[in-house]
């Protein structure tokens, strides 16, 4: 059966959330008073990195929620025991100057444009409905969108296949006739796969390798993938 409805990733897919995070937390380090703290604010941006990935595992295990693995990883970071609103607080002069620095990636509308007439298209984001909702609206692309599904609200993460059917779902389509795009390989292409799903693998670093995966390389070369023909049986055609 052919391709029907595209299911979408939103952060370092279409959205460029590692220059937005590197940007937004240079500015508030310094505004904080933070970076002496450090050798190099590169090495600041290290350790909050480092963090973000380790909290977000905790809440795509179910180990904490949304609120506290955000929370927490101001708390590591800091190296201090705030409270609840503190941690809130001091996130959201943060947020103030991550959100300055939002851009999407310059492949993002044009290959939503040529993919418009044909095929449906939904979002399922490993986020909160809130932060995501927001971030598209902002962006201008939220009515680009029939559904926005995220695992806060799901309560389960990618890539469990609960969260990729329950997208299908909200599309009433079946797994085969939808494609999953994310920048994460066993997240999102693999974990879309395992679902029954057609998984690609938005490869934007040229990482390479996982020969197993369908792998593009920049969003422009979705529009033939999906118009090629069966199941994209080539994936090295796309580098």
């Amino acid at each position: 059966m052919p391709i029907r409805a595209v299911v979408w990733d939103i952060d370092d897919t279409i959205f460029d959330y590692a220059s937005a995070d590197t940007a937004g937390m240079r500015d508030h380090l310094a505004a904080e008073g933070l970076l002496d703290g450090y050798g190099s604010v590169d090495q600041a941006l290290d350790r909050w990195r480092e963090l973000t990935e380790l909290h977000w595992a905790r809440f795509a295990a179910g180990e904490a929620g949304f609120e506290e693995q955000r929370r927490d990883r101001v708390r590591s970071f800091l190296g201090t025991p705030l409270s609840d609103d503190a941690a809130d607080e001091w996130f959201l002069r943060y947020v103030t100057h991550y959100e300055a620095a939002w851009k999407l990636f310059p492949d993002t509308v044009p290959t939503l444009d040529v993919l418009a007439d044909d095929y449906r298209h939904a979002v399922l984001s490993n986020s909160s409905i809130h932060n995501q909702d927001r971030k598209l609206r902002i962006l201008g692309v939220r009515d680009r969108f029939e559904a926005l599904l995220c695992a806060a609200e799901l309560g389960f993460s990618k890539p469990a296949a609960e969260a990729f059917h329950a997208a299908c779902d909200a599309l009433d389509l079946p797994p085969h006739e939808v494609a999953y795009v994310g920048d994460q390989p066993d997240i999102d292409a693999r974990g879309a796969d395992a679902a029954g799903l057609a998984g690609i693998w938005l490869d934007r670093g040229g990482v390479g390798g996982r020969p197993e995966l369908v792998r593009i390389t920049g969003l422009e070369q979705l529009p033939g993938l999906l118009r090629g023909d069966t199941r994209f049986g080539a994936p090295s055609t796309f580098g």
